[in-house]
């Protein structure tokens, strides 16, 4: 008889089953909040040396390692996400792997700085560090399908599948670390191989589909959290960039009125992207509909990496301020609006994908024509504070316009999505 102290002591292996897709009051797990904070690591690093980056005139570089750097952190975050949705059992083997999991991010952030270094100098490529401590991270998954493959008959196809094809993705990242491959063929070999590994969760739920398979049994709620969660550690990141600013503008230019304003705008700034956020209905829609899932997830990977780029561009501004830097205030200010003007299409295309509709809002011309016409006002001649209150003026507009009313719009898109999937 499984007695309460029993159940909350439970210990031992325990077999590897797909959850109930309708459980209630699905949440978090601690284990996963835990997960979680490697990617608090990892995110400052890349934000860092993003900031850097810029600020040392090598812009281009700085962003395309940037962009390499965000894809590893959010994939692998990603694929673990997904898997314990869907499967986690919290026995001491999937702690474990889930450790294992942790050590590899660990070791990625690690990486990060050599191969912004490398593609920086432009020759050879040096990722092999951050490399391996992805491929220790998704050896880890493959052991957690192949569990699942033993356990669960119906879900086996689908398990092997996910199994076979991030192994192979991991022989060519281990392929990659062995190889000297000069700059321009290591980016060649990461597009392909990114593009294998980015393929193979939808390839495995189409085998298991065609072999009549169940797919993976994610929770929509739980999901949706940890989605949510996410974001929160990306705008984390804008703090940290505005506090990172605030501490050399301090040291180098005091508390002027408009050091203030320069602050305060990024501490908004990051408000405001968290309000926006969280008005996408996620839970309810892929609660209903379920095949809205595959783009809502690949779209969050855009998004994240565009919320953690704020928090570099927030961090640039307070090299404007550093006398050992000559940067630009159109640098600095292209350095936010470009990423702020990423998020709020990315937002705008997601609850557009959820939501089957586009929102006529008015504002979103104020959303999408003021990280626009910022860098413009920079060039002319207007000062930091000013340009950065136009950048605000984006969400800021939409929050503003929900609170007027838009939101009776929204809460009409919402339950005509919600009553076409019922009738679906």
């Amino acid at each position: 008889m499984m007695t309460p102290g029993l159940q909350y002591y439970r210990h031992g292996l325990r077999r590897m089953t797909g959850r109930d897709i309708d459980e209630r009051h699905r949440g978090a797990s601690v284990l996963e909040l835990f997960f979680d904070l490697t990617f608090v690591l990892a995110f400052a690093v890349a934000g860092s040396q993003l900031a850097h980056g810029i600020a040392d005139d090598h812009t281009g570089s700085a962003t395309t390692a940037f962009a390499i750097a965000m894809l590893a952190i959010l994939w692998a975050w990603t694929s673990y996400t997904w898997f314990a949705s869907a499967f986690d059992n919290d026995d001491w083997l999937f702690r474990v792997l889930t450790l294992v999991q942790m050590a590899g991010v660990i070791i990625l952030a690690i990486g990060i700085p050599d191969m912004f270094a490398s593609i920086e100098e432009g020759e050879q490529f040096t990722g092999g560090v951050m490399v391996a401590g992805y491929v220790v991270m998704r050896i880890a998954v493959v052991g957690q399908w192949l569990r699942v493959a033993a356990d669960d008959p119906d879900h086996r196809v689908l398990a092997l599948a996910n199994a076979i094809t991030v192994a192979i993705a991991q022989c060519g990242w281990v392929a990659f670390i062995l190889l000297p491959l000069s700059l321009r063929a290591a980016l060649v070999f990461i597009v392909i191989f990114w593009v294998i590994d980015l393929a193979g969760p939808v390839t495995a739920e189409g085998v298991g589909a065609r072999r009549g398979a169940g797919g993976t049994p994610w929770h929509p709620h739980h999901i949706a959290e940890r989605y949510g969660l996410m974001a929160i550690i990306s705008i984390g990141e804008t703090v940290t960039g505005t506090l990172a600013a605030a501490d050399v503008i301090a040291e180098q230019r005091g508390w002027a009125i408009d050091s203030i304003v320069v602050i305060g705008a990024g501490i908004l700034t990051s408000f405001a992207l968290w309000w926006i956020y969280f008005l996408l209905p996620s839970g309810p829609v892929l609660a209903v509909n379920r095949g809205k899932v595959i783009p809502w997830a690949y779209g969050h990977i855009v998004l994240f990496a565009a919320i953690a780029a704020v928090g570099a561009g927030l961090h640039v501004i307070g090299y404007v301020f550093d006398e050992h830097y000559h940067l630009s205030t159109l640098t600095a200010i292209l350095s936010i609006s470009i990423p702020v003007l990423i998020f709020m299409a990315g937002v705008w295309a997601i609850h557009t994908w959820l939501v089957g509709s586009a929102s006529r809002n008015p504002a979103h011309a104020v959303a999408f024509g003021a990280p626009v016409v910022a860098p413009i006002l920079a060039e002319v001649g207007w000062p930091l504070w000013a340009c950065l209150l136009v950048v605000l003026a984006s969400p800021v507009s939409i929050i503003v316009s929900y609170e007027l009313g838009e939101w009776r719009s929204l809460a009409r898109q919402l339950d005509t999505a919600l009553d076409a999937s019922d009738d679906g």
